[in-house]
């Protein structure tokens, strides 16, 4: 049977991190505000554990983690945690340190690519190298915390 699976993106700022891959994927901020409200309400989590999410109309949020998923997959009503494709954005305390073992490639196709990189330019990305090699045309671009992605 296979199995469920999200890609966990450590940084420094997961707020702001899951706010330029909502915006460059076109993907949904996940809202958990109602589960976090239910969770303060009972006492099982503090005040410490909780932001204000000021890019998404002031709802609460995790202060340590935010997530993204694709618009049209499933969504649990209980917690606001997509079903499907997803992105988590954990806060970690260390730096990143050297090439990502593991990136994003997002298919812009090659007539598109050369604008795509342009957009994501102006979301905050940067571009570090562009590749031509047999069988491979992509441009490798860094998002604003330095995690490399391809953009084919």
């Amino acid at each position: 049977m296979p199995l469920d699976w999200k890609l966990v993106i450590d940084c420094e700022d997961p707020h702001q991190l899951a706010h330029f891959w909502e915006r460059a994927l076109g993907y949904t901020a996940e809202d958990h505000s109602a589960h976090i409200e239910r969770l303060h309400s009972m006492g099982a989590i503090t005040e410490g554990l909780i932001v204000t999410d000021e890019l998404h109309g002031g709802r609460k949020a995790w202060r340590h983690a935010a997530a993204i998923r694709h618009p049209h997959d499933a969504v649990d009503p209980d917690t606001g945690t997509g079903l499907g494709r997803r992105l988590l954005f954990m806060t970690v305390p260390e730096q990143k340190e050297g090439k990502n073992r593991l990136h994003i490639d997002v298919h812009a196709g090659p007539d598109a690519r050369d604008t795509e990189v342009k957009r994501l330019e102006r979301l905050g990305a940067r571009v570090l190298r562009v590749v031509v090699e047999p069988g491979s045309h992509h441009v490798t671009m860094a998002d604003p915390e330095g995690n490399e992605f391809d953009v084919r």
